[in-house]
């Protein structure tokens, strides 16, 4: 049953986001449902397979924040494929962080704070799109937005999932369904084949394959070791980043170890003992991969919505996120200032010689503290913090 809760609660607290940002970089209905169902397979096939092998209760999901950043992005000059092009990159990038030490601990030394402010910076137009939906349409995001409060007041975790019942509901009253036939229903894969254009990569690839490294990778397996799990990250890198090079022409943007549902086959819910918790981990693989048999009737759905009411449940689903990400952004004083820079430029929407504001905010906040680090003369603040530390020595002397 934990296995089947994971599954059910990572892939309806944000599919919406990574339709929306599918959708965003050019993809149609079916080309989002394919890569919708790509990701749900190698995902499903990743899970169940290192469950079965190494005994342990390790999750792979799809990248949450890698498709906010999607969903933040200006549309390719190449359309779809050169969003592809672009995936393909980002699965190569993760593939060698397994392959590549150096590279790994590359990644590693960029301040948290900065990362965690470009992603604040370009979740931040979507958190407050349900919002403003609500004027414009209140009879269909107002029962959504309710839902939602409710439960994270009551059942927290099924809050995403039951907004999600609530726009079922509104769509049902709206006639939306009607038309939609049993055809189209059907799982399906697309095939697009990539091209390699530069501005798609620098804006797509190199964002994306940051947040999934900082956001996902590396906190997925701190989540592990919290709960006295130590599994080895390389195998974890390089199967995920081979499986999103091979699902993206499929339209997959990007898999990663499991974060924030890891807890979910991890923990001691799922199992009192933690050598069978494994057997969790592995039942959510199943899940996944059944769950990716409804991705066309998922993608027809939403695209079949009244307009904004799926933007409103991907922008709730991510208000956590973007909590995290602010807080993170703004917690170490060194970087404040950096990281406010790089919020503020991410969240501009800027676009410059083809490249979104994502990339031009990690360059902004990187330039101030490169320039900062020259010769900077200590703030009063850095002086209050030298007293408390120099204080705080001499009454434990």
């Amino acid at each position: 049953m934990a296995g089947v809760v994971t599954a059910l609660v990572g892939f309806t607290s944000s599919f919406a986001v990574v339709l929306a940002g599918l959708q965003q970089v050019g993809a149609t209905p079916g080309q989002a449902a394919s890569g919708l169902l790509a990701l749900c397979v190698t995902m499903g096939l990743g899970t169940s397979l290192f469950a079965w092998r190494t005994r342990l209760p390790i999750t792979i999901a799809w990248s949450t924040p890698g498709a906010a950043l999607l969903a933040g992005t200006a549309l390719p000059a190449g359309g779809f494929p050169a969003a592809v092009g672009a995936f393909v990159l980002v699965g190569v990038l993760i593939g060698l962080c397994g392959l590549l030490p150096p590279l790994e601990r590359l990644v590693e030394s960029i301040p948290a704070s900065i990362a965690n402010a470009m992603l604040a910076g370009v979740l931040l137009g979507l958190v407050v799109q349900p919002f403003r939906d609500l004027v414009r349409d209140p009879a269909a995001i107002a029962p959504v937005i309710l839902t939602w409060l409710l439960l994270m007041r009551l059942a927290r975790r099924w809050a995403v999932p039951g907004a999600l019942v609530a726009a079922v509901v509104v769509m049902v009253a709206r006639g939306a369904f009607a038309g939609i036939g049993p055809d189209a229903l059907v799982p399906h894969v697309e095939l697009v084949r990539p091209t390699f254009d530069v501005a798609a990569m620098i804006a797509i690839a190199v964002p994306v394959w940051l947040v999934t490294m900082t956001s996902q990778n590396i906190p997925g397996m701190a989540v592990l070791r919290s709960f006295g799990y130590r599994p080895r990250l390389r195998p974890a890198l390089v199967y995920t980043g081979a499986a999103t090079a091979a699902g993206a022409p499929f339209g997959g943007h990007a898999i990663n170890l499991a974060a924030i549902s890891a807890a979910l086959a991890a923990g001691p819910e799922a199992h009192e003992d933690p050598d069978r918790r494994w057997v969790a981990a592995f039942t959510a693989g199943l899940g996944y991969l059944v769950l990716g048999l409804v991705s066309a009737a998922v993608a027809i759905a939403a695209d079949a919505a009244p307009v904004g009411l799926i933007a409103a449940i991907a922008g709730l689903a991510l208000i956590p996120t973007f909590a995290s990400a602010t807080a993170s952004t703004l917690e170490e004083v060194g970087t404040r200032e950096a990281a406010a820079i790089t919020l503020v430029v991410s969240a501009s929407g800027l676009s410059a010689w083809g490249v979104g504001a994502a990339f031009w905010g990690l360059v902004a906040g990187g330039v101030w503290l490169g320039v900062t680090a020259l010769r900077r003369p200590p703030s009063p603040l850095d002086k209050h913090e030298r007293y408390v530390k120099y204080r705080d020595d001499v009454t434990d002397q």
